[in-house]
């Protein structure tokens, strides 16, 4: 097709959806009041709520809510959100009502503001507040308040606002019957957004405190600024701030929470109070869990919150949605692709259409029968296919050992050889980049992009299969079970499973639909292309327990074991499996000194290099575990 042709087709299609987008924001405000109103809490404390309220006195309406720290803009009843995504408006058009609330000590709403404010499972006065309780209060007087509602309520939300939908499950109002958090907020020591097995998220966590966090000490509609940043290199930026003892002075000293994350280095009571799974234990309402496999934010959270609900709430309606989605794709109107790499569909469409909304009018409005949502529903790349799945993991999922070889090999057979490692000089004034470009932002993409510039670098070690001969697909946790030693008493250890595409890979022709249109082939040479299926960090001194570091003895082989999120991807026939092993990945995590100290109060002077060997032998085998599914 002529690139023309190609241009016309892409306008169209750009053109069409605004056109739909200013139907429907009519059509809202033809059929919808916009009301804002303050809600009093059990200890007084009133949260400014917005409610779109449906003019039809016809029939009765569901209740469906979103509480969030990030804002009910815009304010003024005159003024409507301009809602963008298909299925979102489906809530308008099957009369919901549409709640949004500014949670307690933000925005509009009184109160202090308390970041993941612990749940209280003891409350005995009404001073005892937690967010399940403002969740409860609030839904106890929307039932109550709202004309012609039905008495059933639902609460979904995205990542922190996904966090409060976890914490409405747990209110335990009757009225409550359907929660889907999405990319919840769940554990920010262990794996979600700021930390990772203990290894601190630098970028993302400056970036978002820095404004975020600003106290403020009234009702506000005025957000704060953002950090005057002198650069638009972010590897830059972070390089020549330093230490994080220096990030602290760029910080200043207003942001309560940032100061939290200094006094609390270890997984300690402050930080176990914060993890979400320990409170999952009485889940009522039919729980629809959602997540992207590539996200580079909540990945943890997905998985762990619905593996959690299973374990200790038997009794719970749980189902998990895995898509192969940026941090909330799925909300988007194109699930088509991310970054270079192209899912063969609309996943986001797809995920909204079979499962959210039946989902929701099902348990809300009882409308049709009892959705058919299985109890894993997951995208495996590679082949591009939805799984729909009895259990998560797979019940035919086997944990099967691949083996690092000497040379660089990787194989899953022991190491032939009594002696042999590999070695690297992990330097903290040459760290290793998450990324090939310069960028200011940390990207979404980077979960699934090309790793041949890691792979060039002599601070990476890389292994990797020979060409495949049939296909490979995994699905669950990886385990990497290495055995190292270091020259320094700490060091990280970032291991990476990668796909490697054939050299003479290429997309095809353009693939076109009636609801889009793009180029599939891509400019970016996909032959060759090393694929991040899966990354992850444990900082080396954590190795042994999150709650207590303990240092490396210099040169000593020790093990270093730790899970990394799950994986769904089918390594196919004629490709290549990778795994590349690094000791720094900068600035997406902050650089260790490569001494076992308190890292937050580390100086530029305490940073020395660190030689890490990386064994396998026969005596010393360095494997990954991988969750193989057996072909059918």
């Amino acid at each position: 097709m002529k690139q023309g042709s190609i241009l016309l087709i892409t306008l169209l299609a750009y053109f069409t959806s605004a056109a739909r987008v200013n139907e429907d924001s009519l059509w809202i405000r033809n059929n919808y009041v916009k009301k804002e109103m303050t809600i009093s809490m059990r200890d007084g404390v009133k949260l400014f709520t917005t409610v779109y309220v449906p003019k039809n006195k016809t029939e009765k309406h569901p209740i469906l809510m979103m509480r969030t720290p990030y804002s009910c803009a815009p304010y003024g009843e005159q003024y409507f959100n301009n809602y963008h995504t298909r299925y979102i408006n489906h809530y308008f058009r099957e009369g919901y009502y549409i709640v949004l609330q500014d949670v307690r000590g933000r925005w509009m709403s009184e109160g202090e503001f308390v970041d993941v404010r612990p749940f209280n499972p003891n409350k005995k006065t009404n001073k005892d507040i937690d967010e399940a309780s403002d969740t409860y209060d609030t839904i106890d007087w929307l039932v109550k308040n709202l004309e012609n509602n039905n008495g059933n309520v639902g609460v979904f939300g995205i990542s922190y606002p996904g966090f409060y939908s976890t914490m409405a499950a747990l209110s335990g109002h009757p009225a409550l019957k359907a929660v889907s958090p999405q990319a919840p907020v769940t554990d920010w020591f262990a794996g979600d957004d700021f930390h990772h097995n203990g290894a601190f998220f630098i970028n993302d966590a400056f970036a978002f405190y820095s404004s975020f966090g600003k106290p403020r000490p009234k009702p506000t509609t005025v957000g704060p600024t953002e950090y005057p940043y002198p650069t638009q290199d972010n590897y830059k930026f972070y390089l020549e701030a330093g230490s994080l003892t220096n990030i602290a002075r760029l910080m200043g000293d207003s942001i309560k929470f940032w100061k939290d994350l200094y006094a609390h280095p270890a997984y300690d009571a402050f930080w176990k109070a914060r993890n979400v799974r320990n409170f999952l234990t009485d889940v009522k309402p039919a729980m629809l869990i959602v997540g992207g496999t590539f996200d580079a934010e909540d990945c943890f959270g997905a998985w762990n919150t619905y593996k959690a609900i299973e374990g200790q709430s038997k009794n719970a309606n749980n189902r998990l949605v895995m898509g192969p989605w940026y941090h909330g794709q799925w909300a988007s109107n194109d699930g088509s692709y991310m970054g270079n790499v192209h899912f063969g569909s609309n996943t986001a469409a797809w995920y909204q259409e079979n499962i959210e909304i039946p989902f929701f009018d099902f348990y809300l409005k009882g409308k049709g029968k009892t959705p058919d949502i299985k109890e894993a529903t997951v995208f495996f790349t590679g082949e591009n296919n939805w799984k729909q799945l009895p259990a998560w993991p797979p019940a035919d999922m086997q944990m099967t050992p691949i083996y690092l070889q000497p040379k660089g090999g990787l194989s899953f057979s022991l190491p032939a050889v009594t002696e042999s490692s590999s070695t690297y000089r992990s330097d903290p004034a040459k760290p290793v980049p998450y990324t090939e470009d310069v960028h200011f932002n940390r990207t979404i993409s980077y979960m699934n992009d090309d790793q041949r510039f890691a792979a060039r670098r002599p601070d990476v070690l890389v292994f990797q299969t020979d060409t495949l001969t049939e296909d490979l697909t995994l699905g669950g946790p990886v385990i990497a079970d290495l055995v190292v030693s270091s020259s320094t008493t700490d060091a990280d250890f970032v291991v990476k499973v990668i796909d490697v595409f054939p050299d003479n890979f290429s997309y095809g022709e353009m693939q076109a639909s009636t609801a889009h249109a793009r180029y599939v082939s891509s400019t970016y040479p996909m032959g060759g292309y090393q694929m991040l299926v899966r990354g992850e960090v444990m900082r080396g001194k954590f190795r042994n327990s999150l709650e207590n570091p303990v240092p490396f003895k210099a040169n000593e082989p020790t093990t270093v074991k730790f899970t990394l999120p799950d994986v769904a991807h089918t390594f196919q026939k004629g490709h290549r499996l990778m795994i590349q092993i690094q000791s720094s990945w900068f600035p997406l995590v902050d650089m260790n000194p490569q001494q076992f100290m308190n890292i937050y109060k580390a100086e530029n002077k305490d940073f020395i290099k660190s030689d890490i060997n990386v064994y396998h032998s026969n005596k010393r085998a360095s494997k990954i575990m991988l969750p193989v599914i057996s072909p059918r």
